[in-house]
């Protein structure tokens, strides 16, 4: 019998004000009052043995946990499984979990030793420091960031996954081909870049990392799909967005892109410094002086 531990985010979006059925009695059940008890739950799951993490909430649930989880667990990795149950579920989407995955399809996948998805995460490492920040899987600065604070309005309206994904593309490409040479979104965020080796200071309409292969509505952002830390980076401000972006989308490989300042790297890591902010899967942070890195690789249990 596989030793399994469930952290439950009661505040994630379709947890709030939902009745949970009685859960196996093996099965040991952490519910954080709030972020900063997590730590504590997650010691108590290495504690007793715990081999499988399931992780009920979105994708800030997820970032959160995998932040802590080295440290909790001494440097051993339980496999994790995810319940999509957040506002935002891209991981899950990256990992085939569908919304609606119950923790009983999770154990019975675990106890069946189905086969399971690989991944590696990204980390956060502020300058002068040894240990990561903050682990996660989507980083963004200049625009992503504008894009996502977009993002959180339309939750408010109602829109959630694919279609706020859809609203949020829709405004922000608005925003930007509507504005003028003033706008703030055409303006870009003054940062310097080091992808291989030789630093690059100008404004940046975006810079975009992440280590998915799959994203929401079939965008794909770095091409086709592969493992690894994947960079996309807009000069500012966007030359011919309206030609680009479909190009961007659909994943095309053009030498087109690069000469109008849109570029894709592979990378094991990249160091970026800026004033602004940034975010990680969801949730703005402050900038500075800082490396992104690719973080460790990650088993999940999938139904």
């Amino acid at each position: 019998m596989i030793r399994a531990g469930l952290i439950w985010n009661q505040h994630s979006h379709r947890n709030r004000g939902a009745g949970r059925a009685p859960l196996p009695e093996d099965v040991i059940d952490i519910v954080p009052e709030e972020p900063s008890h997590l730590m504590a739950g997650l010691r108590r799951l290495a504690a007793d043995g715990v081999e499988l993490v399931v992780i009920d909430g979105g994708d800030g649930t997820v970032r959160e946990v995998l932040t802590r989880l080295p440290e909790a667990f001494e440097g051993r990795m339980p496999r994790l499984a995810v319940l999509p149950n957040g506002k935002t579920n891209a991981l899950a989407l990256d990992i085939e979990t569908p919304l609606g995955t119950t923790l009983e399809e999770i154990l019975v996948s675990a106890e069946a030793r189905k086969p399971t998805k690989r991944r590696q995460c990204l980390e956060v490492v502020r300058a002068g420091e040894t240990a990561p920040e903050r682990r996660g899987f989507l980083f963004g600065v200049g625009a992503f960031v504008r894009a996502t604070k977009l993002a959180q309005k339309n939750h408010g309206r109602g829109f959630f996954d694919d279609a706020a994904v859809s609203m949020t593309l829709m405004g922000g490409l608005a925003r930007t081909v509507l504005g003028g040479s003033g706008d703030r979104w055409r303006k870009g965020e003054p940062a310097s870049l080091s992808i291989s080796g030789t630093p690059e200071e100008r404004r940046w309409f975006m810079v975009m990392a992440s280590t998915f292969k799959r994203f929401p509505l079939g965008f794909m952002p770095y091409g086709e799909p592969r493992e690894g830390l994947k960079v996309l980076s807009v000069e500012a401000p966007p030359r011919r967005l309206l030609r680009a972006l479909p190009k961007i989308i659909r994943g095309v490989e053009t030498e087109w892109l690069a000469a109008n300042g849109y570029h894709r790297d592979d990378t094991s890591s990249f160091q970026i410094s800026f004033e602004g902010d940034f975010v990680l899967d969801g949730e703005p942070y402050r900038g500075g002086d800082m490396t992104v890195r690719q973080g460790p690789s990650l088993e999940f249990v999938i139904p």
